[in-house]
């Protein structure tokens, strides 16, 4: 056996004298160790002695980061291909780094360390001496501090982070990054959104348009069908869709348009019988047969309008859903494009340069025009989104399908609706300015009524005086349309705080006393044929008074207006009926 001995005199190293000189855990100073048999030796020590009861020295624990291994580290960080990670002590001696180089050199079998504007990496020794002439004094570096430098004619965003802890290490990591690596990600992350954005606008705006479209093909079919029943063509019918709530519409039409045939095919059985039965009861038959067809319209109004009702509700749900989604996430997108011009901005502000392709590339995309003009479209954009929820909104409200029974509601709300419904009807027109519209509300309470029906009411009335305006219109000049336009006051007031008034004036020619004593007759009307049924103010005038028990009045004077006013109790009396118009 061969034995060896050890002469290392531990105790006389710096791992050793120096944590028994402080007295307490502390870094030792770097240290090297070379040897040709083995890989050169430097290492950063922590020591902490070790003492017994009696406070006597026993002996020192110690523990080294071997440096070498540290850089080795460093060079596994992805930090660009082309950037550097170097860490050093304060008096700017290399600690390690992310390069190939070693962070010393070997002269003579002694390890010399360098310090970092002595790296053999041109990178980092370009780092080292221009961080060396901005920041002369390393040891006034107390936080993160980022610089941009210039190595071979390539820029360098740099970061140095001082690491530190309360034993006494204290070193300066520096990180140096090349700015075209920086800037690519960013630029091509701009484009990216930029595209996103005008995708998500276009494929937006293509579902808008063909929903739209789907929509209103079955919608366009029903008018039509609609339009010749009333003709008189009763054979029509409507064929089942690709929308449930239009299906059940079209089979509520088809049996509607079954009775109606069955009914008029009843009454030309019951007119063949008439004229085979003696003249004494030919009077009797023809009231009879006046009833009935009463009945018949007002069935038909009924079913009508309930089909209107269920067809708006049905159109209201199915465009409320998109139009959120698409309200909704206008917000985050204005977020992210805010983001995104801040990003630019702090970019601008921060580092301007002159590179030729940055220029070039912001004068050919006119990059102020398109921050300025992006800012003004998502506005718009969330302005339309929110007038549509809006008319959404109206519509439900007028609908009022889930509202079959007396319910306590905001006689406003109702107006509100109505008016926001005929807003086409108001806009101006080549032919004539729009018409105004003058509110004036009192406080009311909410009253228990029929929504819907007290709705239809409110409708009719104020088409009929829009209709009323416009033939008046026709035959003004426009300097008499623009001496007295065209104007609908609507006031509400509270009665003997019993009932609540709705009066509706309009400013157009009036009418004469003869066709103000028959406005509520059934099937009286003065316009065009296929413009009216004579229908709108009778049913009206049921609803009010016999569904509401209020009161229905109609005063006009011919050349200066008309005037509707209807009065509803706010409490009815029974509030348990059966709607059946």
């Amino acid at each position: 056996k061969v034995m060896t001995t050890s002469t290392w005199d531990t105790v006389n190293e710096l791992a050793y004298t120096e944590p028994v000189k402080a007295g307490k855990p502390i870094w030792v100073r770097i240290y090297t160790y070379y040897d040709p048999a083995y890989p050169p030796y430097i290492v950063a020590s922590a020591g902490r002695p070790i003492y017994d009861a009696s406070k006597k020295l026993i002996g020192v624990v110690g523990a080294e980061i071997h440096l070498l291994k540290l850089s080795e580290f460093l060079q596994k960080l992805n930090v660009s291909r082309l950037g550097q990670v170097f860490i050093m002590e304060r008096d700017g001696m290399l600690v390690a780094n992310s390069a190939q180089e070693k962070p010393f050199t070997v002269v003579n079998n002694e390890i010399k360390r360098l310090k970092a504007i002595d790296s053999p990496n041109p990178a980092i020794q370009n780092i080292a001496k221009q961080l060396q002439q901005r920041i002369p004094n390393f040891q006034s570096i107390t936080n993160t501090q980022k610089l941009k430098v210039n190595v071979q004619g390539e820029n360098f965003y740099v970061h140095i982070v001082p690491w530190r802890d309360q034993y006494g290490l204290d070193w300066l990591v520096v990180v140096g990054i090349p700015e075209k690596t920086y800037m690519a990600q960013i630029h091509a992350n701009t484009q990216i959104s930029i595209l996103l954005c005008f995708g998500a606008l276009i494929v937006a705006t293509t579902i808008g348009i063909f929903t739209s479209r789907w929509i209103a093909h079955p919608i366009l079919r029903l008018n039509q069908t609609t339009q010749a029943i009333a003709f008189g063509d009763l054979e029509q019918t409507l064929q089942q869709g690709n929308i449930d709530e239009l299906n059940t519409l079209a089979h509520s039409f088809n049996h509607m348009a079954g009775q109606l045939r069955e009914s008029f095919i009843a009454l030309e059985n019951s007119n063949a019988e008439l004229e085979a039965r003696v003249e004494e009861r030919t009077v009797e038959l023809k009231t009879a047969l006046s009833e009935l067809q009463r009945t018949q319209a007002q069935v038909l109004q009924s079913e009508k309008m309930s089909s209107l009702g269920q067809l708006v509700a049905g159109i209201a749900h199915e465009i409320n859903n998109p139009v959120n989604f698409i309200h909704g996430n206008l917000t985050y997108l204005d977020e992210y494009t805010q983001n995104l011009l801040q990003m630019i901005y702090l970019y601008q502000e921060r580092y301007s340069s002159h590179d030729p392709a940055i220029q070039a590339l912001a004068e050919e995309i006119d990059l102020e025009f398109l921050v300025e003009d992006l800012q003004k479209i998502l506005p718009s954009m969330k302005m339309g989104t929110e007038r549509i929820r809006n008319i959404v909104r109206s519509l439900r409200n007028f609908s009022r399908m889930d509202e079959a029974e007396f319910k306590t509601v905001d006689i406003h709300e109702g107006i509100e609706s109505t008016l926001l419904i005929l807003q086409h009807r108001l806009k101006d027109k080549p032919d004539r300015p729009a018409i105004e519209v003058i509110k004036d509300y009192g406080n009311l309470p909410q009253a228990e009524c029929f929504p819907g029906q007290l709705n239809q009411v409110l409708m009719n009335i104020l088409v009929n005086a829009m209709d009323a305006l416009d033939e008046a219109d026709i035959k003004r000049t426009s300097q008499q349309i623009q001496e007295n336009p065209s104007q609908i006051t609507i006031r509400t007031s509270v009665v003997d705080s019993q009932s609540i008034e709705i009066a509706i004036a309009d400013n157009a020619q009036g009418m004469p006393e003869s066709v103000q004593s028959r406005i509520f007759d059934p099937f009286f009307t003065t316009k065009p044929v296929g413009k009216g049924t004579g229908m709108g103010m009778a049913i009206s005038y049921q609803i009010i008074t016999e569904k509401h028990c209020g009161k229905l009045l109609c005063f006009s004077t011919l050349g200066e207006g008309t005037n509707f006013i209807i009065q509803v109790p706010i409490r009815q009396q029974a509030p348990e009926r059966v709607v059946k118009v």
